[in-house]
């Protein structure tokens, strides 16, 4: 007769098992990454696109308010661009792990439920790590240069992975939400909207009155604005309260989505299959 045994914590106890456990599950996710080097081209060289269609085709007719020339007001707006649209790519994995069934094989397996989402996070912020070099790279190349102190820098790129860590969490949230993968494409719509109603492209001085102040409190232009500053770059020069304490709000506007989504992203998966 065979006899089965329930599997016991590695030595060193839950929470070595619980690292492992998330470990594995990171790995999982960058092994499927890797098994995928087109889509990773592609969604690198998305971006590369963008930039350069908006510094070469539309910039020659951009003027930045206060002066300055457009590429540097260009580049970091396409860095928070490419932060904010991971939400796309997170959201798209999680529901097609939902519709094949992944997670609930996972959850099933004698693991802690939570590190899926843990290796789903690290995963995610690992690839923000390559694209981001990426489009800095890209920048560097036609022409971008930052002004600042290396400190200043860091904190901007700070800003920026604290944005992509928020977004993250609104993809794990919205995917378990819609379930199929199919149905990402209705939230890509309302995405782009967002994007081009904020200061990533322009300052909201250019904007329309009524359109120019729903600009200004976008959480896309306050990161925007406030890596312009930290970098060096020329950025929006109002002086509304949200564009004189952007750097606040760029901390306060990731914060409070986190503050929402994360336990709604818990709920939800907590919930399936029940």
């Amino acid at each position: 007769m065979t006899t089965t045994t329930a599997p016991t914590a590695p030595t060193g106890g839950r929470l070595r098992w619980w690292l492992t456990d998330s470990w594995n599950m990171t790995r999982r996710e960058l092994a499927r990454l890797a098994r995928r080097p087109a889509q990773v081209a592609l969604g690198l060289g998305f971006g590369v696109m963008m930039l350069v269609m908006f510094a070469y085709f539309i910039g020659g007719g951009m003027v930045v308010a206060g002066g300055g020339d457009y590429k540097e007001f260009l580049v970091p707006g396409m860095l928070v661009l490419t932060m904010a649209f991971g939400l796309e790519a997170t959201m798209t994995a999680v529901t097609q792990d939902l519709q094949k069934g992944v997670l609930d094989r996972f959850r099933s397996m004698p693991m802690a439920p939570s590190t899926v989402l843990v290796g789903r996070s690290v995963a995610d912020m690992l690839e923000s790590v390559v694209a981001l070099l990426f489009m800095i790279g890209a920048g560097l190349l036609i022409g971008w240069r930052w002004h600042g102190s290396y400190t200043s820098a860091l904190a901007a790129v700070g800003l920026l992975f604290l944005l992509r860590f928020a977004m993250l969490w609104c993809g794990i949230w919205l995917g378990l939400i819609v379930g199929r993968p199919e149905l990402v494409m209705a939230v890509q719509i309302l995405v782009w909207p967002i994007a081009f109603s904020s200061g990533v492209f322009a300052s909201p001085e250019s904007m329309p009155g009524w359109l120019g102040a729903l600009a200004e409190w976008n959480p896309m232009t306050a990161s925007a604005t406030a890596v312009r500053d930290l970098f060096g770059n020329p950025g929006v020069t109002g002086e509304s309260w949200a564009a004189e304490h952007a750097v606040l709000l760029a901390v306060v506007w990731p914060l409070a989505l986190l503050a929402v989504v994360f336990p709604m992203a818990a709920a939800r998966f907590r919930g399936l299959s029940r």
